[in-house]
């Protein structure tokens, strides 16, 4: 299955999917087609990053960003990546891929992650990013609220801060 047909999946099961809060978990099945495979014959390392990018593209969607980011012109950056892979996914593999912002600061929004097959993690990510508008870094007070949170930053973990650094 191309990226695109994947891509279409997002977009058309984020409605089904519902709206979610900033802080909720998002979850997006999907599955291992050849076309991600490397040489081992199981997802390809790269893969899993691309992947996951589908993940953040569910989150803003569903946390109702989008049209707030059409009409601002602000546009995600990743700043950071540092995923562990754990175990294999194979091709024809289900998969879930769990998405969810795990906190923020002033500049930088942190977000996990994961690749589970029923219980068990395949792979973890966590991901360090902001946003970038036509004035610049946009403050993450306004993208939060923009996202519909009023609340304040969970605590994040300090090793994952470090991690990210």
């Amino acid at each position: 299955m191309n990226l695109i047909l994947r891509l279409l999946q997002v977009l058309l099961g984020s409605r089904k999917r519902g709206h979610m809060d900033v802080l909720a978990e998002g979850r997006v099945t999907l599955r291992c087609w050849p076309n991600d495979l490397d040489t081992n014959l199981h997802m390809n390392n790269g893969r899993y990053l691309t992947i996951m990018d589908l993940g953040r593209l569910d989150l803003i969607l569903r946390t109702g960003l989008l049209p707030v980011m059409r009409s601002r012109k602000w546009y995600p950056v990743i700043a950071t990546a540092r995923i562990g892979f754990r175990r294999s996914i194979n091709v024809f593999d289900r998969f879930d891929l769990t998405t969810r912002v795990i906190g923020w600061d002033e500049k930088w929004l942190y977000i996990e992650h994961r690749m589970e097959r029923g219980d068990k993690v395949m792979a973890q990510a966590f991901v360090k990013g902001l946003f970038l508008g036509p004035d610049g870094k946009v403050p993450m007070a306004e993208l939060i609220a923009a996202a519909g949170h009023q609340g304040l930053s969970p605590e994040i973990d300090p090793e994952i801060l470090a991690a990210l650094t």
